[in-house]
């Protein structure tokens, strides 16, 4: 971790020759958002060693935020109690939206394979008979939150496309369409036998067994929480661009700077905590910015409307 202090402490130092002359505001402290998935206390805890850094590095007190839904974590950032999260797509557009100078993307996850995107997974239980969306007509469907761009925004517009008479309202294909409250949610209710099947996120590689590399199975599988041969892959939407690492675009540029360090270096410092912060394997994270985040931002726009 010394490498990374250091790294930070000279980025820092870049920053400061860059803005000589202009005051840097000071911050009293640091509040990091996680978006709903898995419960609260698995949030925090899979955190805590990024608060743990981001004190060391801010030299302030850090708090982690778990609200309920994804709706908390976009309010906190637009009202500027929460100064970073890690979005999905949609998250991200929602905010982009609502106020274009409200966060700036920073940094998007990597998996094994270099790329940056990930896929939602439509599935059901293995026992169910239920092999595809053709097996689903008159059958409970389960999504996870509004504002998730693969529990909700990729499938309501993809799922439609798959065949002709598909709508997202309940009684018309699906027998009954719901809202599992997020990601873990979905994978327990189909579990579980209370929805026929649902939809999640993950990365697409990997084996199927383990969850694949990263996402929400990988999650839900690590916690014991299921066991991947009772479930069977359904459905799988285009590739979908990772949601973004963001900070408000209000914080000062020091601190800016620190964070984008912090979680870039990660994967080098310390791959037990970028392994919990990622949801799985991959290789840390990299830079990225708001034109990779045009589609999704005219897909939810276009929902909207």
């Amino acid at each position: 971790m010394k490498k990374l202090v250091a790294a930070i402490l000279a980025t820092t130092a870049l920053v400061g020759a860059a803005n000589a002359g202009s005051h840097s505001a000071k911050i009293e402290g640091f509040n990091i958002g996680i978006l709903g998935g898995e419960n609260a206390q698995d949030r925090l805890t899979s955190h805590e060693c990024l608060k743990n850094y981001t004190e060391e590095a801010l030299g302030v007190p850090v708090k982690l935020f778990a609200p309920a839904d994804y709706d908390g974590v976009i309010q906190g950032l637009l009202g500027g109690t929460i100064d970073m999260a890690w979005l999905g797509a949609s998250g991200y557009a929602k905010i982009y939206l609502t106020d274009p100078e409200a966060v700036e993307p920073i940094l998007v996850k990597v998996n094994l394979d270099g790329s940056i995107g990930y896929y939602s997974i439509g599935f059901a239980r293995k026992d169910s008979n239920i092999k595809s969306l053709d097996d689903m007509k008159g059958k409970k469907f389960g999504f996870g939150d509004p504002n998730s761009t693969s529990g909700y925004l990729i499938p309501s517009i993809e799922i439609p496309q798959y065949k002709d008479g598909i709508t997202m309202e309940s009684g018309n294909y699906f027998g009954e369409v719901k809202f599992t409250g997020g990601h873990e949610q979905t994978i327990v209710a189909v579990n579980n036998g209370d929805v026929d099947g649902g939809v999640t996120w993950a990365d697409g590689q990997g084996a199927w067994e383990d969850g694949f590399n990263s996402g929400a199975l990988r999650k839900a599988v690590d916690a014991g929480l299921i066991d991947m041969n009772d479930l069977t892959e359904i459905w799988r939407s285009k590739e979908i661009p990772e949601g973004p690492v963001v900070l408000r675009k209000a914080l000062p540029d020091d601190v800016k700077a620190k964070m984008t360090t912090l979680i870039d270096g990660m994967f080098e410092a310390d791959k037990e905590c970028t392994y919990n912060i990622s949801a799985g394997e991959s290789l840390g994270f990299k830079p990225i910015g708001h034109d990779n985040y045009l589609s999704i931002i005219a897909a939810r726009k276009a929902k909207s409307e």
